[in-house]
This record gives C-alpha cells, structure tokens and sequence, in this order.
C-alpha cells in the first residue's frame, strides 16, 4: 500500500489532549504528540477498513454509518 503524507496535525492532537487534562499546567512533548497522531491514523483506516469489509459482507455498494457502528465495538475492544 503506497504511503502519502495524510493524518492528524499535531496542533489538533495536542487540542484534543488538552481538552481532557485536568491540569491545563499538562505537557506533551513532541514525540508524545507524533505518536499520538500515528495512533489516530492507523485507528481511522482501520475503522474504514472493517466498515469496507462490513459492508461488502451485507452486499452493499457503499459504506455508510450502520456498518461503522456495526464494527465500532469489536474496533474498541481490539484496541
């Protein structure tokens, strides 16, 4: 599968931490952050992919909500 340079800006990585710190005195450092940001992006095609697979295996030609939310809680646990 050929790479390109798609995912989560560090900017919204670190918001989204900090949306759920306690102490706003809370910091990341940097490879926190890239790290983080890697987590997200595999989390996200990996939701896509299972949503892809899902529907294929209901005969359907296009992905919508019901199959994320059918593959959503077996991605949680697997994660």
């Amino acid at each position: 599968m050929e790479e390109i340079g798609v995912g989560f800006r560090k900017e919204l990585v670190s918001k989204l931490l900090h949306l759920h710190f306690k102490d706003d005195k809370t910091k990341v450092s940097g490879d926190a952050l890239q790290l983080t940001a890697e987590l997200l992006k595999i989390f996200v095609v990996e939701a896509a992919i299972r949503s892809v697979r899902q529907a294929q295996a209901e005969d359907l030609a296009q992905v919508d909500v019901e199959q994320l939310e059918k593959v959503l809680p077996q991605l949680l646990l697997d994660f």
